[in-house]
C-alpha cells in the first residue's frame, strides 16, 4: 500500500474553516524587572511578557516577539528570537555543582545560572574559591536545549571585601574599569609643556595673563573649563570660555584615542568615576589646575547690553587659572553671605575674580531671557546624590538644585557650544552635532489629562501644547513654578521629549531653541566633544579637506551612534548605583514615616517621591487597604468607588518605609494610617 503524501497545508475554496490569522510579530528591547517578569519596548508600544514568555532572552536583549491577546489584560509578548545580545560579561558568585563550576549573577534580572565546564581552568588559574565574586564572560548563551556557559575573566574578591551591589551594576552594564596597557603606557609619556606648544605653534594665543577661574562641584577632580567676563564701555560684555585641549595630547587612532572611542564617556557612579581618559590626563595634564599653565581651546564672545551675541572668535590658546572655585563658594559671594576675601585666589586676584563673577551672573540672567524669548524650554531638575562615608556606607542625601552659580556656568557653556556649532554648520563642516528633535504630538497628548488634573492646562493651550509650540510648554512650566505640581509638570513634559542624540549633521536643538548645537565644553569626559575639537581645529587651520579630517569624518556615523547609545547606558548605570545606595540608606529606616508626593499611578500601585531626599518608592495597591480599586489610565488615578477615595498625581501623602530590596535599588512604602485624599 502506497504511503500518503504529506499534506501541503492548502485548502480548496469552500473547504471549511478559514485559515488562522497570523500573529503580530514585533522587534524590541527586553526589559526584565524581576526573574520571569518584564516587558518588551517596541516602536509600537510596550507590552508585558507572558508567563514563561522570556524563554532564552536576557535583560536588554534586542528580541523578536509575537503578541497574543489575553482576555481582560490586553496583548502579551512571547520572545521568539534573540536578535542581539546586550550582556557579554556580568558579576556573580562562584560555586560548585559536582564537576561544574556555577556563576550565579548578582543581577537577578539575568534569570539564569551560568556554568563553567570542567575543561575550563580559569577559576583555578585566577585563584577563585567558592563564594568569591567574579566577572564572568559568556561563552555560550542559553538556548531551549542547552545551558549557558561562561569563563571566569577575573576575581573581584570576597563579599566582605567588595561593595557587591555596585560591582553588580558595573558588570551588568558592561562598564570598562581598566585601561589597556598600551593606553596607560602612552599616558605616562605625556607632559603638559604649555610653553613648548606656544613656541612651536604661532597660531596658539598666549592668554596666561588673562583672568580665568574654574567653577565646579566641591568633589570634582577634573577641571575642563574655565571662564571670565568683563563689562565693555558700550554697556555690553566680553565673555571668555576656555576648554581643555585634549586632542593636542591625544592623537587620532592612538591607544588612548581608541580606548576613548570604546568608552565614549566617563561614567559617574555613586561611589566612583569610571573615566574616559587615563587619570594622568583627566586629573593632571589636561585639568585646568590653578596656577599651572595649561593648553586650551578658547571661545571669545562679545555680547550686547541685553545679552544678545554680537560676535565670537575661536582660537587655540594657553591659560593659567587664578582659582579653583566651588559652586557653594560662588553662590555665597553672589548672595552676599561671603566677601571676595573668602575666595581661594592666587596673586591677590580676589577682587578681580569677585567682579568677574558678578558680571558672569549678570550675563546669566540676560542669556536666560534671550533663550526664553527664542523658545528655549528650561526644565527644572533636581539632582539627589547619596553621600557615603569612607567605607562606602550611606550617611545621607545631598539634593542639588539649580543656583546662580550653576546657572552662570551653564549659560556660558551653552553659548560657547552654540558659537562653535554655528561656525561649523555654516561652513558645512561635518562633526558630531547634538540634535534634539521636536516631541511627537502623540507623546505630548499623553501629558494633557495629567496636566489638567494638576490644574495646569486649559483652553486653547491644549492644542498649542500638542503641536509642540515651545511657548505653550513654557506657559505650563511657569504656571507650575513654586507650586505642588512643579516637579510633576517638569517630569511629565520631560518624559514626552525625544532624547537628544549625536548626529554627523546639524538639525538644531528643540529644547534649547538653537538652530545649531554641539558639545564642545567637556572633552575630558565626552568623546563627541573631542570630535568637535578635531573638526574645529582643522577648520581654524584651513585643513577641512586634509587626510586626517577626512579620516575622522568617515567614522562619524558609527561614533555618533556609539556615543548616543553609551550615553544612555552611562545614565542608567549612574541611576542604578544611586538607587542601590538609596535603598541601603532606607534599610535602616524601616518603620519610619516621611511626607511625599505621588509622582506616578499604575494598576499595581502609586509611586511616591519623598520630600527631603527625593527618594522614590512604590506604594503597592495591597498597601492601600482592603479596597476594590479602579484604575483610570487617561486621568492616571486609582479610585475606591465604595468610599469615594481617589489617589492622583501630585497628591500629598505620608508614607512609612515597609521594606527595601537593596540589590535592585527598590524601596516599598505602606500607609501608616488611613489618609484622606486632597
Amino acid at each position: 500500500m502506497a504511503r500518503k503524501r504529506p499534506h501541503q497545508g492548502r485548502r480548496r475554496r469552500g473547504s471549511g474553516k478559514a485559515p488562522l490569522r497570523q500573529r503580530q510579530v514585533l522587534t524590541g528591547t527586553l526589559r526584565i524587572t524581576r526573574p520571569g517578569v518584564g516587558s518588551v519596548e517596541t516602536p509600537e508600544g510596550t507590552f508585558e511578557l507572558a508567563r514563561h514568555g522570556m524563554r532564552e532572552g536576557m535583560n536588554g536583549d534586542e528580541v523578536q516577539v509575537t503578541l497574543v491577546d489575553a482576555h481582560g489584560i490586553g496583548k502579551l509578548a512571547y520572545v521568539q528570537l534573540v536578535l542581539q545580545r546586550a550582556v557579554t560579561t556580568f558579576a556573580g558568585r562562584y560555586g560548585m555543582a559536582g564537576p561544574l563550576g556555577v556563576v550565579t549573577p548578582l543581577d537577578g534580572r539575568l534569570g539564569h545560572d551560568f556554568f563553567v565546564v570542567p575543561e575550563d581552568h580559569s577559576a583555578e588559574t585566577l585563584g577563585v574559591s567558592e563564594g568569591d565574586v567574579v566577572v564572568a564572560r559568556i561563552a555560550a548563551y542559553p538556548t531551549r536545549n542547552s545551558a549557558a556557559v561562561v569563563t571566569i575573566e577575573r576575581r573581584l574578591g570576597t563579599s566582605d571585601e567588595l561593595d557587591v551591589n555596585v560591582e553588580a551594576v558595573i558588570a551588568s552594564y558592561g562598564l570598562a574599569t581598566e585601561f589597556t596597557p598600551a593606553a596607560l603606557e602612552q599616558a605616562e609619556t605625556i607632559v603638559a609643556d604649555a610653553g613648548g606648544a606656544l613656541s612651536s605653534d604661532s597660531a596658539r594665543r598666549d592668554l596666561r595673563g588673562l583672568l580665568a577661574v574654574t567653577i565646579d562641584p566641591a568633589d570634582a577632580r577634573d577641571f575642563d573649563d574655565a571662564v571670565s567676563a568683563s563689562r565693555l564701555d558700550d554697556g555690553g560684555f566680553e565673555l571668555w570660555v576656555h576648554i581643555a585641549d585634549v586632542t593636542h595630547y591625544v592623537g587620532w587612532d592612538t591607544p588612548i584615542d581608541n580606548e576613548a572611542k570604546q568608552r565614549t564617556c566617563s561614567v559617574y557612579l555613586v561611589d566612583r568615576v569610571l573615566p574616559m581618559l587615563p587619570e594622568r590626563l583627566c586629573n593632571d595634564v589636561c585639568s585646568l589646575k590653578p596656577g599651572e599653565d595649561r593648553l586650551t581651546v578658547t571661545v571669545r564672545m562679545t555680547l550686547a547690553a541685553d545679552g544678545r551675541l554680537v560676535s565670537s572668535e575661536m582660537m587655540t590658546s594657553a591659560i593659567r587659572s587664578s582659582a579653583r572655585l566651588t559652586y557653594d563658594q560662588v553662590d555665597a559671594v553672589l548672595e552676599g553671605t561671603a566677601g571676595a576675601d573668602s575666595l581661594p585666589c592666587r596673586n591677590d586676584a580676589n577682587a578681580a575674580v569677585a567682579e568677574s563673577l558678578r558680571v558672569l551672573d549678570e550675563i546669566r540672567a540676560l542669556r536666560e531671557q534671550v533663550r526664553h524669548d527664542r523658545g528655549a524650554i528650561d526644565f527644572q531638575t533636581v539632582e539627589a546624590k547619596v553621600m557615603l562615608d569612607p567605607d562606602g556606607k550611606p550617611t545621607g542625601v545631598s539634593v542639588r538644585r539649580r543656583t546662580r552659580a550653576t546657572g552662570l556656568i551653564e549659560e556660558a557653556m551653552i553659548l560657547a557650544n552654540e558659537c562653535v556649532a554655528h561656525l561649523l554648520a555654516t561652513t558645512n563642516v561635518e562633526t558630531a552635532y547634538r540634535v534634539h528633535e521636536q516631541p511627537s504630538p502623540d507623546d505630548l497628548r499623553q501629558t494633557v489629562q495629567p496636566l489638567r488634573e494638576l490644574g495646569l492646562l486649559e483652553g486653547a493651550t491644549v492644542a498649542r501644547l500638542v503641536a509642540g509650540e515651545p511657548a505653550a510648554l513654557q506657559d505650563v512650566l511657569e504656571a507650575a513654578r513654586g507650586g505642588s505640581g512643579e516637579y510633576l509638570a517638569n517630569a511629565l513634559l520631560l518624559r514626552a521629549q525625544k532624547r537628544a542624540v549625536y548626529l554627523p549633521r546639524n538639525s538644531g536643538h528643540y529644547a534649547l531653541g538653537a538652530k545649531a548645537y554641539c558639545h564642545f565644553t567637556s572633552p575630558i569626559r565626552r568623546y563627541p566633544d573631542d570630535l568637535v575639537h578635531r573638526a574645529l581645529k582643522a577648520h581654524l587651520a584651513g585643513k577641512d579637506t586634509s587626510a586626517a579630517a577626512i579620516a575622522v569624518a568617515r567614522r562619524l556615523p558609527q561614533l555618533c551612534h556609539a556615543s548616543s547609545s553609551m550615553e544612555r547606558t552611562a545614565d542608567a548605570a549612574s541611576r542604578a548605583s544611586q538607587d542601590v545606595k538609596m535603598a541601603e540608606l532606607y534599610s535602616t529606616k524601616v518603620g519610619s514615616s516621611y511626607p511625599g508626593i505621588v509622582t506616578g499611578c499604575e494598576r499595581f500601585g502609586l509611586f511616591v517621591r519623598l520630600d527631603d531626599t527625593c527618594a522614590e518608592g512604590l506604594l503597592p495597591v495591597r498597601a492601600l487597604g482592603d479596597r476594590w480599586l479602579s484604575f483610570d489610565d487617561a486621568r492616571m488615578t486609582l479610585s475606591d468607588e465604595s468610599s469615594g477615595v481617589t489617589w492622583r498625581l501630585g497628591q500629598r501623602v505620608v508614607v512609612e518605609v515597609a521594606g527595601v530590596d537593596v540589590p535592585r535599588g527598590r524601596i516599598e512604602f505602606r500607609l501608616p494610617e488611613a489618609q484622606p485624599t486632597e
